[in-house]
């Protein structure tokens, strides 16, 4: 399975910080070909090449590589820049005209408020941690900013909330380029989930439930149940509680509702087995749960923006590629 992207870069300067940059490098620089998964060009690059500080005092970085490395991405990645500091003008020159030649963006946290400086959040939906969405708005109003969210795709920019988010956003266009299957292998080797339900409005002014309150053993057998029918009151009696405090509960724990948590995973579970079988749409629908195709259709194409037998089309395997050939 071959996307189109292939060479990737991420632009620091001085400033940045270390845990979202090395969130990138964990995403795009590791190579996990043994395990199939596509290897990057990669490439860290900064204006003026040498030593870069960092956030934390004492830490700095050896970048070799100048801005012109940028020309040849496919993607460049921002990760956390100093929202108070002036991005450098050879930064603001070198991503416009990256977006104009038709790279990809992605910024990971207060990384947005640099394509902000470039003009490129205008007009376009976007996102950044919690606590700096109001200033993002404020300095760049053309901007649509979403909150509640862990990362925006709006086409060729790609912004992310806090850190771990921004792991979410690199996941989501991995499983974009080559499939859910390569997708969910990074992110085993990241021990991380494939894919989170909700958004960070879960994280905003909330505080974290004790250990022994959370609902986590019955997320998991929730997920090895997603086949069957199971209403809310029934869920609400196996963690003990009135079916209004757990609504309350889980809407707090995992920033959505038992209905959608459910659907998402089913979605989750279809792609696989859109991608690795050669079962029919309709017996995929049954085994996920869903009461025939044109829901497991409706949901699919409402979550993933394309349908159960285009999304086969383009990322199925040669083995279960050539099953549905001589199935069919």
């Amino acid at each position: 399975m071959v996307g189109m992207l292939k060479n990737v870069a991420v632009l620091v300067y001085p400033g940045v910080a270390p845990f979202e940059l090395g969130v990138l490098c964990e995403a795009w620089g590791i190579d996990r070909a043994d395990q199939g998964v596509p290897n990057f060009d990669f490439a860290i690059c900064t204006p003026d090449p040498g030593e870069v500080a960092t956030s934390l005092p004492g830490f700095g970085l050896q970048v070799t590589e100048g801005l012109d490395r940028l020309d040849a991405a496919d993607l460049i990645c921002l990760p956390a820049m100093p929202r108070d500091a002036p991005v450098p003008p050879e930064v603001i020159a070198a991503l416009r005209s990256a977006y104009d030649r038709g790279a990809r963006l992605l910024s990971v946290c207060v990384g947005a408020f640099v394509l902000g400086e470039a003009g490129l959040l205008d007009g376009r939906r976007c996102t950044t941690h919690w606590r700096y969405v109001e200033e993002l708005e404020q300095r760049f109003p053309l901007a649509l900013v979403d909150c509640a969210v862990l990362y925006v795709d709006d086409g060729q920019v790609i912004t992310s909330a806090g850190s771990a988010a921004g792991v979410d956003a690199c996941l989501h266009l991995i499983r974009q380029e080559f499939g859910s299957g390569v997708a969910a292998t990074v992110a085993r080797r990241m021990v991380v989930p494939p894919h989170r339900d909700g958004g960070q409005a879960q994280f905003i002014e909330t505080p974290v439930p004790a250990p022994a309150e959370t609902l986590q053993p019955l997320l998991e057998w929730m997920a090895s149940h997603v086949h069957e029918d199971v209403g809310v009151e029934t869920l609400a009696a196996r963690a003990l509680m009135s079916p209004r405090t757990f609504a309350r509960r889980f809407k707090a724990e995992t920033g959505t509702t038992p209905y959608h948590w459910v659907t998402n995973q089913r979605v989750l579970i279809a792609e696989r087995l859109l991608e690795e079988s050669h079962e029919t749409v309709e017996r995929i629908a049954s085994r996920v749960g869903f009461s025939n195709a044109t829901a497991l259709r409706h949901h699919f194409t409402r979550l993933r923006g394309t349908t159960p037998q285009q999304y086969r089309r383009t990322f199925c395997s040669p083995q279960a590629r050539e099953q549905v050939s001589q199935s069919g």
